[in-house]
């Protein structure tokens, strides 16, 4: 626990996360392990569980009994027990539990941790009931032995591993302790890691070689659980890539229906989305924790003993192919979702294209009916001229007559007759200066 700074008069007030931000780097400080020891691990996923089910449990170990919730808030617990020490970790998916605990200085490098374990003053059950799911469970045993000779020790050492498998190396610049694993699951559920150090080795290095190791296989596990994942989408991936090539080569044949496309078009990138969500984080996290590995493996800085190969070899022969799967997965799926979003820009293309030929031959009818109504209004207007003059010679006959009763010398149908041009022509410069006047008006409620 950090304890306050005063107030300065020095400085600007501070940033709120400035104090959380600043001891984040202190956050998860490496344990000090005094040698020879048996660290007991264990890293649970903790999805579904609450760090007050995790409290309950710390409470149950020897003189917890008055943990409290604020002495976890930091995701970082070193918790003093009889003779012992257990280290809690909370991190984002996972919770990690290390059971330090001194071993008798005349430890032998051979040492068997299933017999150190039942020596244990641990609670029966303890590490059955904590909360979560098992992630990795190691046993680490940690002696001290001159590695003057790397073979000689390693001779020991390597007693109890599957040969198969054995994974070995010198790590720190200096090769001061020898590293011995085989990643193999035992009946018990553990995993098993030996670790001989100089007999100069102080408990901080200890301690830095013993958390590299164990997350490293920490986050080696939680990389590969994109790979289930991956491998589970490979099928459908498939059958959406096949689909999506039949739409985009039926995108040639203007036979099928834009909207059968569309629709087959639409369906498919709703499944690459539904697949994008459920699966997006778990390929991020699983090049996250990759990277981590990288980063473990290489603070080791391992030196290889001869005949046997480096945790990085193991690792690069390993893990890397899984990763390649989950990266060439999530490539795939991001591929799609580009390849779904052109073929629908060619689509849309297709349909705007029908659409201006369809608007194109629209105009063209509206065109032919605008001639064929101009020219029948034509024809219209020249029989309203000669009905217009028809009734006006008529009048011009009726007049005449009426005259001609009353006793001038008229001739009604010779006057209808001569009237006959002029009343035309009266007529028909009467309707071009009505149209003169409606164009006017159009022509300037245009402007």
């Amino acid at each position: 626990m950090h304890t306050p700074f005063p107030p300065s008069d020095l400085l600007p007030p501070d940033d709120p996360a400035r104090r959380s931000l600043h001891n984040e780097v202190h956050a998860r400080p490496s344990p000090r392990v005094r040698l020879p020891a048996l660290l007991v691990y264990v890293a649970v996923l903790n999805e579904g569980v609450t760090r007050e089910d995790e409290l309950r449990h710390l409470r149950e170990l020897p003189g917890q009994g008055g943990l409290t919730a604020a002495e976890l808030g930091t995701h970082f617990a070193l918790l003093e027990l009889p003779g012992a020490q257990l280290q809690w970790e909370r991190h984002t998916e996972f919770t990690r539990y290390a059971w330090i605990q001194p071993l008798p200085a005349d430890t032998p490098v051979d040492a068997d941790a299933a017999a150190l374990m039942d020596a244990l003053p641990l609670a029966r059950g303890w590490l059955r009931h904590i909360p979560g799911r098992t992630l990795a469970a190691i046993k680490l045993v940690m002696v001290k032995a001159d590695l003057a000779d790397p073979h000689a020790v390693l001779a020991q050492a390597r007693r109890g591993f599957s040969e198969p498998s054995l994974v070995a190396s010198l790590v720190g610049g200096h090769g001061h302790s020898c590293a011995v694993t085989d990643f193999q699951l035992r009946p018990s559920g553990f995993e098993r890691m030996r670790v001989v150090t100089q007999p100069d080795t102080t408990p901080t290095r200890a301690g830095r070689v013993t958390q590299r190791l164990l997350e490293l296989e920490t986050y080696r596990l939680m990389a590969l659980r994109g790979l289930p994942a991956a491998k589970a989408l490979g099928p459908t991936l498939a059958q959406i890539e096949n689909e999506l090539s039949q739409v985009t080569a039926q995108l040639e044949d203007a036979a099928v229906a834009d909207r059968d496309l569309l629709d087959r078009l639409t369906a498919l990138a709703a499944r690459v989305e539904r697949a994008t969500a459920d699966n997006a984080y778990r390929f991020s996290a699983t090049q996250a924790y990759d990277a981590i590995v990288r980063q473990r493996i290489a603070e080791l800085r391992e030196r290889p003993i001869q005949g046997t190969q480096t945790i990085g070899e193991f690792m690069q022969r390993r893990l890397s192919p899984a990763m390649a799967t989950v990266s060439s997965t999530a490539q795939r799926l991001a591929t799609l979702s580009e390849r779904i979003a052109r073929a629908s820009a060619l689509l849309r293309t297709r349909v705007d294209i029908a659409t201006e030929t369809q608007n194109q031959q629209l105009l063209a009818q509206l065109t032919r009916g605008q001639e064929l109504q101009l020219q029948l209004q034509s024809t219209v207007e020249g029989l309203s001229i000669a009905a217009i003059s028809y009734y006006v010679v008529s009048l011009v006959l009726y007049a005449a007559k009426a005259a001609q009763k009353i006793g001038l010398p008229i001739q009604p149908e010779l006057a209808a007759g001569l009237s006959i041009p002029v009343v035309l022509w009266a007529v028909w410069r009467t309707v071009r200066h009505i149209h003169a006047k409606l164009h006017h008006g159009a022509d300037g409620a245009a402007h």
